[in-house]
């Protein structure tokens, strides 16, 4: 079978299940990497503020872009969606993708955590990534943020085979695992505990559309260098 004839299919299958639903469809995962299927991360300025203190910057890599007109806003393209038992998305992911949160000292010596493969669990409120701190051992799917839902999917279909969907997550807070790997990594110091814990890091927002990217993004996931 052709790469056009399965994206076609995997076209067919997300549209007949977003729109209709079907009987046997939990726990089905569907590629959506050649699909127009977008999220984005846009930091919050009370984020970007606490960053310029401590010297921290975000860098895109892997699959992520970041905005050339906001520099807050990084573009995660979605690799699959997996239906669950109540015939709604129950989980996101974003293989491939990847932010560096870097921490330049005075010295010019720098520390780090790379966050990639980013997954949103819908059944736990939560967001999940790979964590990888500079020199460090990978924690797989560790849970970074729990979220608010500021705006819940929502499907728009159009005959015969037109379907997008929009949802935005706000309030999106360091969970405490991420948090001890922040603290960890980054190398800051107690006293910055609770800034981190109470840092609202801004709105994840999904942008879904029925029809194919000029190109497939590669869903392989991200590994960071050693």
């Amino acid at each position: 079978m052709t790469n056009t004839m399965m994206n076609v299919r995997a076209l067919s299958a997300v549209a007949a299940l977003l729109s209709f639903g079907a009987a046997n469809a939990a726990g089905l995962t569907l590629p959506t990497n050649a699909l127009v299927a977008e999220s984005v991360q846009l930091f919050s300025q009370e984020a970007l503020d606490n960053f310029d203190i401590y010297k921290i910057v975000v860098k895109p890599l892997g699959n992520t872009s970041q905005s050339t007109t906001n520099t807050a806003a990084f573009s995660l393209p979605i690799t699959s969606i997996t239906i669950g038992s109540k015939l709604q998305i129950s989980k996101g992911d974003a293989k491939g993708s990847a932010l560096d949160i870097v921490r330049t000292f005075k010295t010019g010596r720098q520390a780090n955590l790379v966050l990639a493969n980013f997954t949103i669990n819908y059944d736990g409120k939560q967001v999940l990534a790979d964590a990888t701190p500079k020199g460090g051992v990978t924690i797989p799917q560790l849970p970074l943020f729990n979220y608010n839902v500021g705006t819940a999917l929502a499907l728009k279909y159009k005959f015969p085979l037109s379907i997008t969907g929009h949802e935005v997550l706000d309030t999106l807070k360091f969970t405490p695992e991420a948090v001890n790997a922040i603290m960890s990594s980054l190398e800051l110091i107690a006293s910055v505990r609770p800034i981190v814990e109470g840092q609202d890091n801004g709105t994840l927002t999904q942008d879904i559309a029925i029809k194919f990217r000029p190109k497939a993004v590669n869903a392989t996931p991200y590994k960071p260098a050693p």
